[in-house]
């Protein structure tokens, strides 16, 4: 199933929004909740951070590239902390819809009951860092979360994070989703510039997410190898979907292993 629909462009928004609420609002672990204010403390922990901002995101269907961004500090310091660590490393792509995201960096992953996947973090979340200028484009990097009701600050899981594969939106859905984002962000003066229309009409994203989730990172390299994971078999692709918590786990893992690329030079 994907965002792509035939329907109305309100319709495919709320479809959109369904879909958002089941995939990206991840469940943390009550210590979770309970640990939030230890953010500060559990980024600054590592004093040995990567200068560099690129990581390369190595899968079974080749690597990805991705920039983490300044604007968004506490994010790109924890990213670099965990893959520093080594907990992304095994960690699989544990859900996936094409047209809309990946999403992955769960430690639950790596076991074995994939009922769990997405139900994990560190122990931890990250405040919310979201920049308006920071938006859902193809190949954005960002940070999965619970939803509004249980987390009305927006805080973002400590690991758990989503790269937007999207697909090209017209005019009149934007202007639709112009409409409801100025009732959830919740802005009545808000508007997508020229600029970011012109990106979304063209290359494409999920703007219905955009200032509810951190973005704090961009695809750089590795376009084809996101729309090529994008495209794994799914149970909700094949139309059999029994557990509905599986339906939209890749039916063969998807593993990654994250890593500082000190050296890049590929923009």
């Amino acid at each position: 199933m994907t965002l792509r629909s035939t329907r109305s462009p309100l319709r495919s928004l709320g479809l959109a929004v369904v879909l958002l609420v089941a995939t990206l609002g991840c469940a943390q672990p009550a210590a979770d909740a309970q640990n939030a204010d230890q953010t500060a403390e559990a980024a600054s922990d590592s004093t040995d951070l990567p200068e560099t901002n690129y990581y390369a995101i190595d899968t079974p269907e080749g690597r990805m590239v991705v920039r983490l961004f300044d604007a968004t500090p506490q994010h790109r310091d924890n990213f670099k902390k965990l893959a520093a660590e080594g907990v992304y490393d095994s960690t699989l792509f544990h859900r996936i819809i094409e047209g809309f995201m990946i999403q992955g960096g769960d430690p639950n992953s790596k076991d074995d009951d994939p009922r769990n996947d997405g139900q994990g973090g560190p122990g931890y979340t990250l405040p919310a860092e979201i920049q308006p200028d920071l938006i859902h484009r193809r190949g954005a990097l960002a940070a999965a979360r619970q939803g509004d009701a249980q987390n009305p600050e927006r805080r973002s899981s400590g690991s758990q994070f989503y790269i937007v594969q999207g697909r090209p939106v017209s005019d009149a859905e934007l202007d639709e989703m112009e409409q409801a984002l100025r009732e959830r962000i919740p802005d009545s003066t808000f508007a997508f510039a020229d600029s970011v229309r012109a990106l979304y009409t063209t290359e494409g994203g999920a703007p219905f997410l955009d200032r509810q989730y951190t973005v704090f990172g961009q695809l750089v390299e590795g376009y084809a190898v996101l729309d090529s994971l994008a495209a794994t078999t799914t149970p909700r692709k094949t139309g059999r979907v029994g557990d509905p918590r599986l339906a939209d786990r890749p039916l063969d893992d998807v593993p990654m292993t994250v890593t500082p690329l000190p050296d890049y030079a590929g923009e």
